[in-house]
């Protein structure tokens, strides 16, 4: 699923938006059938960077959640403090609560400490101001 993934999101960034979201599909549909949660948090995420462009943005908010649960189980903290960001930064976007939205960016710069990822860490802490 993860190359799939990928794929739409590369076909997506070359201006082919509808092929890309055909390949995304294919991604999640894979990632439901094989059942392997490997790389879950990770197609997750890189499938919902271009879901935005044909869903609603409230939608990404959810896929996001469901990435960064897949990706704290199989262990991938890299992948959890992504999906955590994207979904801290895509609530200001999409018109969350604001306390709210705060409440997410702190635990995001929490995970952000406990995992060592400074680099989304400084990203977050831009999001809050």
């Amino acid at each position: 699923p993860i190359g799939f993934a990928y794929y739409g999101s590369y076909l997506a960034k070359q201006g082919n938006i509808n092929e890309g979201y055909r390949y995304v599909k294919l991604a999640l549909s894979l990632l439901d059938k094989v059942g392997s949660r490997e790389n879950a948090g990770e197609v997750l995420s890189v499938c919902t960077q271009v879901r935005t462009y044909v869903e609603p943005l409230q939608a990404a908010l959810e896929y996001h959640h469901e990435g960064y649960a897949a990706a704290m189980a199989s262990g991938d903290n890299s992948v959890a403090v992504i999906n955590m960001f994207f979904l801290t930064a895509s609530s200001v976007f999409a018109g969350v609560n604001l306390q709210r939205t705060q409440g997410l960016c702190d635990d995001t710069i929490q995970l952000c400490e406990e995992r060592q990822q400074s680099i989304w860490m400084v990203q977050a802490q831009q999001v809050q101001r």
